[in-house]
């Protein structure tokens, strides 16, 4: 193909590529439910798979972006799409393989229950779940996996059972500022329930009856386990997407977070709320 001078004046295969230009995103899935069963000790559910990088956008074409909620307690977090990139829902905690509720897979694995093993995370996206060890009489629950490390399994000391922390979600700075995502929740247990990842993971119940607390909204945190009560329901998902400012088209639908589109230095953030939306580049 000969050379061809574009509007830049800089020699190129087409105008066409010299006017597609790069911009940065991160996608978070819903995470997962912790679970629930009526009278034992659950697992924590598994953040939402993490992904970030760089995309090329191309001028005048429209890319559509679906943002995943958080699963329900025993429900997997919902997928988050964008760029033809899928991040995965966190899997849902577990109550035990012989009770017919094991944890669930998904983008970062749940917590097992009940003498069960954790779900398996996602690889490039999430971590597994840890496991429930039934070494006493409790059966507590193992902390869900995060974005950024797995999640603890339970443990005993003594007599007392020590449900398993959320695994630690992953930080981005696509905002301008650190923020945690995809944090795992915390098992449950009967004196100890586990704490929830940093990155918006519930912590999980530490008395009976008692419920699991959920995963914090567009942070894809997982539900805290239960305690003879509900598990706390996952986090929602979010898409952020930083454009440079002199290529921002102001063209987009859906539901932003509050304070967005924002401008940070030479890029303009928008950043989309749980259902789906499109940016026209």
């Amino acid at each position: 193909m000969p050379l061809i001078i574009g509007s830049n004046g800089l020699f190129g295969d087409s105008v066409s590529a010299a006017t597609t230009y790069s911009a940065s995103y991160l996608i978070v899935a819903g995470g997962g439910g912790g679970g629930y069963v009526g009278n034992l000790y659950s697992g924590g559910g598994g953040g939402g798979g993490v992904l970030s990088g760089t995309v090329t956008l191309s001028p005048g074409t429209t890319y559509s972006i679906t943002i995943g909620g958080g699963g329900a307690f025993n429900t997997n977090g919902s997928n988050s799409t964008a760029f033809s990139l899928t991040a995965i829902g966190g899997g849902k905690g577990g109550y035990g393989n012989s009770m017919g509720q094991t944890a669930g897979n998904g983008g970062s694995g749940g917590g097992g229950g009940q003498s069960g093993g954790g779900g398996k995370g996602t690889s490039g996206q999430g971590y597994n779940g840890g496991a429930s060890d039934n070494g006493g009489a409790g059966g507590h629950g193992g902390g869900g996996g995060g974005a950024g490390a797995v999640g603890q399994s339970s443990y005993y000391v003594g007599k007392s059972g020590v449900a398993g922390n959320g695994g630690v979600g992953i930080s981005n700075s696509i905002t301008g500022t650190a923020t945690y995502y995809g944090g795992g929740g915390g098992g449950a247990g009967l004196s100890f329930g586990g704490t929830g990842g940093l990155g918006g993971g519930g912590a999980g119940a530490s008395t009976f009856p008692a419920v699991g607390i959920s995963g914090t909204a567009n942070t894809g945190g997982g539900g805290g386990g239960n305690g003879g009560n509900t598990g706390g329901s996952g986090g929602s998902g979010v898409v952020i997407l930083s454009v440079p400012t002199a290529k921002y088209t102001g063209t987009y639908t859906g539901t932003m977070l509050t304070g967005y589109p924002k401008t940070n230095g030479f890029n303009t953030i928008l950043a989309w709320d749980v259902g789906s939306g499109s940016y026209t580049a």
